[in-house]
């Protein structure tokens, strides 16, 4: 992955938590933003427990669409004056108990360039964006595939 420059992850993190009020409220929490590749924590908070004591299943989807949103931001940003962002699908395996901490690992699953030469050529391209979500102890209690889409045209 290319690293991204410090103003550029100031962006993405900063845009990000002001247009996401939701990410705000389960206190989403950046841990690393590259080209095609961001981190992002859920801290424990009792307040979003489910059932069995961890956090709930939707804050962790939550947490995993808004770590692939933001790969978005970062490395679709100079596009977003012609096209406008939005998951298409989304697939998600839940496959372990999460309890305490939970991180989202999300790495973009398409070129860049291959977008947008399809944005270019007036389609609507689609690229998926693969996500691990893991405990502290680096235990993979889920995967989630978020495709995007970028719509052309701001109407």
């Amino acid at each position: 992955m290319q690293k991204m420059d410090a103003e550029t992850a100031e962006f993405v993190k900063s845009g990000f938590l002001a247009t996401v009020p939701f990410a705000r409220h389960l206190g989403l929490e950046f841990v690393d933003v590259e080209h095609g590749r961001v981190i992002m924590r859920l801290p424990e908070n009792p307040d979003h427990h489910n059932h069995v004591g961890g956090p709930h299943t939707g804050a962790m989807f939550t947490l995993a669409e808004s770590a692939s949103g933001a790969i978005v931001i970062g490395d679709f940003v100079d596009q977003l004056d012609r096209a406008v962002p939005f998951p298409a699908r989304v697939e998600v395996d839940f496959l372990e108990i999460a309890l305490g901490v939970v991180t989202a690992e999300a790495t973009l699953g398409r070129a860049r360039e291959e977008v947008v030469a399809e944005l270019d050529a007036g389609k609507r391209p689609e690229f998926p964006i693969e996500v691990e979500m893991r405990t502290e102890d680096g235990t993979l209690t889920g995967r989630m595939t978020v495709t995007w889409t970028l719509r052309p045209g701001r109407k």
